[in-house]
């Protein structure tokens, strides 16, 4: 995570290490120096209840990686595989660029671009379920 810059708005949340860290009024940026820091904003988490779709489950997976919650090396395999999974609904060129993205950045432990890419799939996700129904 070296490297890793955060651009807080005022009274945002965010996850570091276990501890929760409200910015205060104004917006401000943080550079995150320290390597393998586990930090997770927390307006783009997804509470457990709500991880019901297939791109909200792996989203979670992925945000369980970046709590620190859940080992990156144990976790990769299994979300290359829903990634993979996600590819045989998901076939517009469009949608297997952000696909296409996350797998390589989770090949690279970039678990935020990796979780940027499939958030970028959720409306669509909700359109093909809500046309299912």
């Amino acid at each position: 995570m070296s490297g890793l810059i955060l651009k807080l708005s005022p009274k945002e949340r965010v996850l570091i290490n276990g501890a929760v860290i409200e910015n205060g009024d104004r917006r401000s940026r943080l550079a995150i120096v320290t390597p393998d820091a586990h930090i997770l904003r927390l307006r783009d988490a997804i509470h457990p209840e709500d991880a019901k779709t297939p791109v909200k489950r792996v989203c979670y997976a992925i945000q369980l990686v970046l709590s620190g919650d859940s080992d990156k090396q144990e976790a990769r395999h299994p979300l290359l595989r829903s990634i993979e999974e996600l590819s045989q609904v998901f076939v517009d060129p469009d949608s297997r660029k952000h696909l296409d993205l996350a797998s390589h950045a989770l090949l690279q432990d970039d678990h935020y671009k990796c979780l940027k890419a499939l958030r970028a799939l959720l409306p669509r996700e909700e359109r093909l379920l809500a046309a299912n129904h």
